[in-house]
């Protein structure tokens, strides 16, 4: 409570003081500590129900920092080999890496998966020790497939292995851009809860147009299932460009299942596209504040990385320029949000 709050107290001369007896003095006791006790109930909710806008600094400060986890993804390093978008992501700065989706490797004319939807968790423990060789730690890896796919279940079972395996904390879904088949995802996500849970990995699903485009829808379906093992990754880009729908507000419908980001920024001008963090028109401050001071581990993954309308650079060492611009921009929004 601000000093300026308190209610004036009249200064008592003694013999006030002494007609004011005992029961004035135990009526006084009474008065403080009921005031006392209600002024603590907005905060007792707030810590209860979570990170607010109107809480103060003070009770910022008593929550637990979330430790995000600054990662970029392999994937706009698409049209370059995968050895070289690691070593790009490393020397831009970063600790943590995640996987996804293709590489253009030489000698091969289609696209190479990172690791096949069918290869033995082996095969990914593999590459993640090379990645931690390099320095760089895998939090999250793409699934390449939709819950509601044919194979869904075969291959999102088989992803939570290879994560497991890897040591991955997360295994990323999405739905179909055209719609989804929601009474199938949680009929497969109450199978695949428990399983994820068993290795140590958490199934997260994120927003990609459709019935599920919205954070409100996917955490509707998460409450539904209603398993640890599966939870919501954010992807405020994917949420203004397919829908185009405001992220600010949609996030707050989110919040409590939220358990890490799809980074990538959206604008509709001069061009109507998504673009890397801090490019575009979203409020990153405003995006990030929800989730600030959870205590949990969060990564953020940089999807996104690209200047609008400029396209990706031709050449590598251009990647690796917006990978350090899109790290350092987050750094500097997270550091802002967590000062005490």
């Amino acid at each position: 409570m601000e000093p300026n709050s308190y209610s004036k107290t009249a200064i008592l001369d003694r013999r006030s003081f002494l007609e004011l007896g005992t029961v004035g003095l135990t009526a006084l006791a009474l008065t403080s500590r009921v005031a006392g006790a209600e002024s603590s109930k907005p905060r007792n909710e707030a810590r209860r129900r979570g990170f607010e806008d109107s809480a103060p600094a003070t009770q910022r400060a008593e929550k637990k920092l979330t430790r995000f986890q600054i990662a970029c993804m392999t994937l706009p390093y698409s049209q370059f080999p995968l050895e070289r978008a690691l070593s790009g992501i490393k020397s831009a700065g970063y600790d943590y890496v995640a996987w996804g989706t293709t590489h253009k490797e030489e000698h091969e004319t289609n696209p190479v998966p990172i690791i096949a939807a069918e290869a033995p968790p082996a095969r990914a423990r593999e590459l993640a020790k090379h990645c931690r060789d390099l320095g760089l730690q895998p939090v999250l890896m793409f699934s390449g497939i939709y819950p509601e796919a044919p194979k869904g279940l075969e291959v999102l079972r088989n992803r939570l292995q290879q994560a497991g395996a890897a040591g991955i904390g997360q295994v990323l879904t999405f739905g179909h851009t055209k719609g989804g088949n929601r009474k199938l995802w949680i009929e497969r996500f109450k199978i695949l809860g428990p399983i994820a849970r068993d290795h140590g990995v958490l199934l997260v699903v994120k927003q990609h147009g459709g019935e599920t485009g919205t954070g409100a829808a996917c955490a509707e379906i998460i409450r539904e299932v209603a398993n640890e093992g599966v939870q919501v990754n954010y992807d405020a880009g994917n949420v203004m460009d397919y829908l185009h729908i405001d992220p600010l507000e949609d996030i707050k419908k989110c919040v409590r299942e939220i358990r890490s980001f799809c980074i990538k920024d959206h604008r509709i001008f001069p061009k109507d596209q998504d673009c890397g963090p801090g490019l575009g028109e979203i409020d990153h401050y405003r995006l990030l504040h929800h989730v600030a001071f959870t205590g949990r581990t969060m990564p953020l993954c940089c999807e996104n990385i690209f200047a609008p309308v400029l396209g990706m650079p031709a050449k590598p060492e251009g990647v690796d320029a917006l990978a350090r611009r899109a790290r350092e921009f987050l750094e500097i929004v997270i550091q802002g949000l967590q000062a005490s």
